[in-house]
């Protein structure tokens, strides 16, 4: 079974409500997808989304690394040859880790259908159902707590509140969710890089002086500001997750020596797929740290590649691949089953996905 074929496309997903954090606003998913064709038929799929404020990449940026870089690399490799494969794409062009990632997911999902199996059972296998958490974008704390009210409803029982626009609001902010979904509701907040450190520790150390139960804060600092998250660390009250200042296995590895944080976030597109995601966990299990499973603002073409990889590693012990959940429809066929807060592994060959609706893909 060789690489025959390498097409990109673009998938429009409208979704629920606008996507808020403190770095950007989004009304819909418009994201690059690879779709590798073998000479006997196989597809393999794989999605990146423009993140530009997060990993520099923009959609067309994605798509020209792919059609033009590494797509042209992989024709004619032998579907079987993994590791040589990853590496070509590794290769292919510095940086660019969103269309890495992309690359990696079709090649894993041809790799499966290579061998007959689902990806996640490649992976290790660790379990077939996991349970994710909701995102709530940052606004009004009325509006937060009534969007925090109608997740309750679709049956979510950890929800993930954006803050950090207006540091100012974002302990009523918490208060008006935690009121209005009361105690029996997990809360984990994300301030994607908002605060400093002394206004991190003092911002989560009235949260918790007021009873609001945090779980966990995700990213409180600026990414590079390893001193800073290191300083909240130890001081804050909530434990502290570091995502956009871990994209790679060197940065993950950099965390943990420094014990800048108590948990690692884990995301594709930072750390350019499959294969760097595995090293990151392979380092925090030696260290004893568990990892956070996340996903940026993506359909389930790329949260399914996720979930096969939460599915594969028991150091993954908390998931955010709610991307499918904040999308107005699933227009894509296959994958795993999304049924709420609930996600079930598709027991498919590779990654399961099959195609798309009629009239949200289109080939560029």
């Amino acid at each position: 079974m060789k690489i025959a074929e390498v097409h990109v496309g673009i998938l429009s997903v409208p979704l629920r409500t606008p996507f808020v954090t403190a770095l950007r606003r989004v009304e819909k998913i418009e994201d690059a997808v690879v779709e590798i064709v073998t000479d006997t038929g196989e597809k393999g799929y794989g999605e990146a989304p423009p993140t530009a404020v997060i990993t520099g990449d923009t959609l067309g940026g994605i798509l020209e690394a792919l059609r033009d870089y590494i797509g042209p690399k992989l024709i004619g490799r032998e579907v079987g040859a993994l590791e040589e494969n990853l590496k070509t794409v590794q290769g292919a062009l510095k940086h660019n880790t969103s269309a890495k990632a992309a690359a990696e997911m079709a090649l894993y999902d041809l790799y499966g259908q290579f061998l007959k199996t689902p990806v996640y059972r490649l992976l290790g296998s660790a379990r077939e159902e996991i349970t994710t958490d909701l995102t709530i974008s940052v606004g009004d704390p009325a509006q937060m707590a009534a969007d925090a009210l109608d997740a309750k409803a679709r049956g979510f029982d950890t929800l993930k509140l954006k803050v950090g626009i207006d540091p100012s609001l974002d302990v009523e902010r918490l208060s008006a969710v935690r009121q209005a979904v009361g105690k029996d509701i997990r809360i984990r907040i994300d301030a994607n890089q908002a605060w400093k450190s002394r206004e991190a520790v003092e911002i989560l150390s009235r949260m918790q002086e007021k009873d609001l139960d945090i779980e966990l804060v995700e990213q409180p600092v600026k990414a590079e500001d390893l001193d800073g998250l290191k300083y909240v660390t130890e001081n804050s009250p909530v434990p502290v997750l570091a995502d956009e200042s871990v994209f790679s296995a060197e940065d993950a590895l950099k965390i943990l020596q420094l014990h800048a944080a108590d948990l690692i976030n884990i995301k594709l597109m930072k750390c350019g797929g499959i294969s760097g995601a595995l090293k990151i966990a392979t380092l925090a299990e030696m260290y004893g740290v568990e990892c956070m499973i996340g996903c940026m603002l993506e359909s389930k073409v790329a949260v399914n590649a996720a979930v096969h990889l939460a599915m594969g590693r028991s150091v993954i012990t908390k998931v955010d691949l709610d991307g499918p959940g904040l999308c107005a429809v699933d227009p894509i066929l296959g994958g795993s089953q999304f049924d709420g807060r609930t996600i079930r592994v598709s027991q498919a060959p590779g990654l399961g996905i099959t195609g798309f609706e009629d009239g949200c893909f289109r080939y560029v």
